[in-house]
């Protein structure tokens, strides 16, 4: 097999040869570039946002909502988004960056296991990337809770049950979370404290120590080529801050005005959390409602088990991929080659079933949607979910291992056959044969074109 890819490989390379970098290459940098503007917008917000529960009466400059009592944190961003000049479009370019982020980052992590890109040495690249991912999604659930308004209220709802539904310590975690009786009073300035100064930190060092990383070992290639540095990073950048400019220009995101402040025991009809919390929202939604007594005490796993195992063994494996596969395998040796995803059948397998089961528990968040727009049951709809999450990842593991090992054999049959060239010769004895190239050759034409 190795002796396979070595060969094909020079297909590959007379191929890429020429170019600075593969396109799956770009998603790294957008993401870095999304935290660039993620930190410039947030440093011009937090000049005008006050992260203070504080119940006041609102006398802005937002008519339908005079004299009704709201939280300082809500009536400040009401201001910078309809008083202070740009504020609306710091807003949404920061919401939008948020959402590129994780997307970008998502990207580049699937970039990095379908080609092997997180095996010695760059385990800890892996990690990093991995741990960007959870960030992000601290960052924006975080992020999301300060505005105090109805939508925001609702996620609080969510944080405060997932935490009591946690054995013997639930119900303390609360307390110290809300500080008392819920939503209480500390709840926004500390989740404001983690958004603004701690989690930020944590990003660019991370950063800084990949940065390092990269100089130390340097970057992977695809097979047959080797890295020339990208010429269009200065390019990139511009393009990612001119799109995330124009989506906070003309896609509107969080309108909080017409969402109103936050009420406790209060949502807005038709709320969901942004996209990357889909999957925790989805599992919640269809998990059968199991609440055994336990030593005389209900233990709510309908809760605890898809808002804390489920993620929690979903991003521990996630970690722990590399080692998983290193101690499988038996393969410790050092990496610097990318694979085709069709070479390594079980890991392109495995990273289908891991897409299948993250993307079904996303799909599944919109369960009433699809009921009510299908004249569904949301019974049947449910249970759909319920079945497809424990068997579409089995199915569509062996499904795409047998789409590998086809492409494998298909790639043997060239490489001891020829590639067909379409054309006809006929010998001196009147016999019709199809010309045939090898695939080194069929590279070299094609690079020549």
């Amino acid at each position: 097999m190795k002796g396979l890819q070595v060969r094909l490989a020079h297909v590959v390379g007379t191929r890429q040869r020429s170019r600075s970098d593969h396109w799956s290459f770009l998603f790294g940098q957008i993401a870095v570039y999304s935290l660039v503007v993620l930190v410039v917008t947030g440093a011009f917000l937090t000049f005008f946002y006050d992260p203070d529960m504080t119940q006041v009466i609102y006398q802005g400059g937002y008519t339908p909502l005079r004299g009704v009592p709201v939280s300082r944190a809500f009536a400040s961003t009401l201001e910078v988004s309809l008083e202070v000049r740009g504020g609306l479009l710091m807003r949404q370019v920061h919401h939008w960056a948020t959402l590129i982020f994780i997307g970008a980052v998502c990207l580049h992590l699937l970039r990095l296991f379908f080609t092997g890109a997180f095996r010695r040495p760059r385990g800890p690249n892996w990690l990093i990337w991995v741990g960007q991912f959870v960030l992000g999604i601290v960052a924006g659930v975080t992020g999301g809770i300060l505005p105090d308004d109805m939508l925001s209220g609702g996620s609080l709802s969510l944080i405060q049950g997932v935490t009591q539904s946690i054995p013997l310590v639930g119900t303390y975690l609360t307390g110290l979370l809300f500080g008392g009786a819920v939503p209480g009073d500390q709840v926004i300035p500390l989740f404001y404290r983690l958004h603004v100064l701690l989690i930020p930190v944590i990003m660019v060092e991370l950063l800084v120590v990949r940065r390092w990383l990269l100089q130390r070992h340097g970057r992977s290639h695809y097979p047959g080529t080797t890295h020339v540095p990208p010429l269009s990073s200065l390019a990139l950048f511009f393009a990612t801050c001119g799109v995330l400019t124009l989506l906070g220009t003309v896609a509107q995101i969080n309108p909080i005005w017409q969402y109103g402040p936050a009420r406790p025991g209060t949502t807005g009809a038709g709320a969901v959390p942004d996209w990357y919390m889909g999957f925790l929202d989805g599992a919640i939604r269809i998990m059968p409602a199991w609440e055994p007594i336990v030593a005389g005490h209900p233990l709510p796993l309908s809760v605890l088990i898809p808002a804390l195992v489920v993620p929690g063994a979903f991003f521990t494996v996630l970690a722990a991929y590399p080692l998983i596969e290193r101690r499988l395998s038996g393969d410790s040796r050092i990496h610097h080659t990318l694979d085709r995803p069709r070479d390594a059948a079980v890991r392109t397998a495995v990273g289908a079933a891991g897409m299948t089961f993250y993307g079904l528990l996303w799909v599944a968040a919109a369960n009433d949607q699809l009921a009510h727009h299908f004249s569904l049951s949301l019974f049947a709809v449910t249970w759909f979910f319920r079945i497809a999450v424990v068997a579409g990842p089995v199915v569509v593991f062996e499904l795409t291992r047998r789409i590998c090992l086809a492409l494998q054999e298909q790639d043997r049959e060239r490489l001891a056959h020829g590639v067909e060239t379409g054309s006809l010769r006929r010998s001196p004895r009147g016999e019709y044969t199809e010309a045939t190239t090898s695939p080194a050759q069929r590279g070299i034409h094609a690079d020549q074109h």
